[in-house]
């Protein structure tokens, strides 16, 4: 199992959203943090990380497997948050 950490501009992202939108993205990245491979992650081109997908919003973080660490990098809608 991975442990999860957040950047402060992740959790600042992340305080933003609604309640319900917050807590269908936490519940997600509960299930990517017990298993990453049965998630739909994709590897960024053009920046470090993978994007993870949750409905509209989207999740850019980072994965050390050797340390089984992922690092949530932002939090966002899908149309911001590659900006």
């Amino acid at each position: 199992m991975y442990e999860l950490i957040y950047s402060p501009e992740a959790l600042k992202q992340l305080e933003k959203l609604e309640k319900d939108i917050r807590e269908r993205i936490i519940t997600a990245l509960e299930r990517l943090r017990i298993r990453p491979e049965s998630c739909d992650i994709k590897k960024l081109t053009g920046m470090r990380g993978y994007r993870f997908r949750v409905g509209d919003y989207r999740v850019i973080f980072d994965m050390e497997k050797e340390r089984l660490m992922i690092l949530v990098l932002k939090i966002g809608h899908r149309k911001n948050i590659y900006d």
